[in-house]
């Protein structure tokens, strides 16, 4: 089956942060939307999912990784990567997981149902929505620094979430490394 599912506009209006071919992992992938998404603007994706059926067709745009990443153990120990993308998606005993694949100066954009959406539809149980402001908790919890959080009701298809852009801070330069921003003063 084919997804046509445009990408989130969360995605959209946070990628242009993404440095050119990033190294990008979309955890709990599906079709793959976002895979796609950013395989067509260059990036080089590890696409992770427990459903063969619906993430193996995008082995031809990324490396695909088959998971149970609720029930088995992490399938990326010790990789950074330059983003990690989750949408609909939250299992909490991951936290740690995901925080440690953002790499130093690497970005997490997350995006996902929150509390309120249970009045709407699924998913209803606690497990699978946020508590209000939770995101943003966990994000800084993580040691990253929120860029933007937002919370609240979507629509087209109507949905409560939180979602987050967050970047893991970059090594201070080295001493003697040459100055991020020109150069330094006269006689400094």
């Amino acid at each position: 089956m084919h997804d046509t599912s445009p990408p989130s506009d969360w995605l959209v209006r946070w990628a242009h942060v993404l440095p050119p071919a990033a190294r990008v992992l979309d955890l709990a992938c599906g079709r793959g939307r976002h895979t796609k998404w950013l395989a067509a603007r260059g990036c080089r994706l590890t696409a992770v999912d427990r459903d063969a059926a619906a993430a193996e067709p995008l082995a031809h745009v990324a490396e695909v990784v088959i998971a149970d990443i609720e029930g088995g153990p992490w399938p990326l120990p010790g990789r950074r990567f330059d983003a990690v993308i989750v949408t609909n998606y939250l299992w909490r005993p991951l936290w740690r997981e995901i925080g440690e694949a953002v790499a130093p100066g690497g970005w997490l954009l997350y995006e996902t149902f929150s509390a309120g959406h249970e009045r709407i539809g699924r998913p209803s149980r606690p497990d699978f929505v946020l508590q209000p402001g939770e995101l943003l908790r966990v994000s800084q919890t993580l040691g990253l620094d929120v860029v933007a959080y937002e919370s609240g009701q979507l629509s087209e298809p109507v949905r409560i979430v939180q979602r987050v852009i967050a970047r893991r801070p970059a090594p201070a330069p080295e001493a003697g490394a040459p100055p991020l921003f020109g150069s330094p003063p006269a006689g400094g």
